[in-house]
């Protein structure tokens, strides 16, 4: 059963993207750490800032607060370090965010077919009610490269 198939208390972390609060189940992080240099490169997916190092990996940073929020945040504190699962492999993925997070006791309620993709359940934490995010469908996918079965294609031998 995964997490989100479960209805007992929970722990997760509490995140602040502007003026609002997000959740993320605690088994999906991996660590916080203080915004680092952010290395920036030519590509094609506009989810993606930029990388940084980290234990001796190159994360991807992806700013999902314009998805949430509406707008990109303007001053960074942290970078929560997550690890997200997807057709089965497991990336890690910093999400920038604004303020400081908490580590909570929730009971989680599932979401439902009429919320949006991000949301994978609901928590109530001091009076409000929080989105706990999916973040396979926040962050960018991995997508096969041409040539099948994620391989580059090899190149045309000629004689």
């Amino acid at each position: 059963m995964s997490w989100t198939e479960q209805l007992d208390a929970r722990s997760c972390v509490l995140l602040r993207l502007g003026d609002r609060r997000f959740a993320l189940a605690a088994d999906q992080v991996s660590e916080l750490v203080a915004p680092s240099r952010m290395f920036r490169f030519a590509h094609r997916t506009p989810e993606i800032d930029g990388v940084i190092l980290r234990r001796g990996r190159v994360v991807p940073v992806c700013d999902v607060a314009e998805k949430l929020i509406g707008k990109r945040l303007t001053s960074r504190r942290y970078y929560l370090i997550s690890k997200r699962r997807q057709e089965g492999t497991t990336d890690w993925v910093a999400l920038p965010v604004s303020g400081d997070c908490e580590l909570i006791q929730a009971d989680l309620t599932l979401a439902g077919p009429s919320d949006s993709p991000h949301v994978a359940a609901w928590l109530s934490h001091a009076g409000e009610v929080i989105e706990v995010l999916n973040l396979g469908a926040l962050t960018p996918g991995m997508e096969p490269m041409e040539g099948g079965a994620g391989r580059a294609p090899l190149p045309e031998a000629h004689a």
